[in-house]
């Protein structure tokens, strides 16, 4: 299916790996123009050789201001913010949680969305296809357990996704939240290890009890998100905006 997205300009945070790598190829597959920045130096330069690139920690303003603007000059202008970065933050109990763990976490979980999006609106109101996709989590619906910093940060940003719709639909700019739940890979078996951990059980037990809160039983690809937040970028997402969409099929609860 043609998206009609050839030569979209395309900034993808935190693109070098995961979930945001799965973004920056398949829009590259669909012929559009992407810069990437990330922590990592090293994910950063296996990126493929036509995507644009910045080692930015997306907390810090100063790096964000100097990222944008090499984003504008590789791309020449901005079509789509892909707000990516995220951090897992601390497992544990509210008063176990260290205050500076908790200001890390919705620093980069949550205010670094609002550092991109403050300098990239300008942009993208020149754009004829403009959108922002911002990942949250199902823990922004339905809180989790023992990762309260993660579950306020991402309950923050579908607050943030739903003001940013109303704010810019006037100007034709579609903003939409992303809520992947459980996502095969690294980082999720961290989460659930941890939290086994924590619980007193084994990750097995943990893994399927995780399955049991959504439809699917099983974990989603970073590619399926990837796909989705394609199809929301392209002309083909038509009206949709202020949405907080799901990609596990139902998720009920966490816990």
């Amino acid at each position: 299916m043609d998206l009609g997205i050839t030569g979209l300009r395309v900034l993808v945070t935190a693109g070098a790996a995961g979930i945001g790598r799965a973004v920056v190829e398949a829009f590259l597959e669909e012929g559009a123009r992407v810069f990437a920045c990330d922590v990592d130096a090293q994910a950063l330069a296996d990126l493929p050789a036509e995507v644009g690139r910045s080692r930015t920690d997306v907390a810090d303003r100063d790096a964000v201001a100097a990222m944008i603007t090499a984003a504008l000059d590789h791309l020449g202008g901005l079509d789509v913010l892909v707000n990516n970065a995220g951090i897992a933050g601390p497992t544990g109990r509210v008063e176990e949680i260290a205050p500076e763990e908790w200001d890390r976490c919705l620093s980069v979980c949550l205010t670094s969305q609002y550092n991109c999006a403050r300098l990239a609106v300008p942009h993208l109101r020149d754009s004829r296809n403009a959108s922002i996709v911002n990942l949250s989590s199902a823990a922004g619906k339905f809180g989790f357990g023992l990762r309260s910093p993660y579950a306020a940060a991402k309950w923050g940003v579908i607050g943030f996704t739903k003001s940013l719709a109303i704010e810019l639909g006037e100007a034709g700019i579609r903003v939409n939240a992303i809520l992947p739940g459980l996502v095969a890979g690294d980082r999720q078996r961290r989460v659930l290890e941890a939290k086994a951990q924590q619980q007193g059980t084994s990750f097995g037990e943990m893994e399927q009890r995780a399955f049991s809160f959504v439809s699917i039983k099983t974990y989603v690809t970073a590619r399926q998100i990837a796909d989705q937040i394609l199809l929301l970028c392209s002309p083909r997402g038509g009206t949709i905006s202020g949405q907080a969409i799901a990609i596990d099929g139902d998720t009920r609860m966490l816990s």
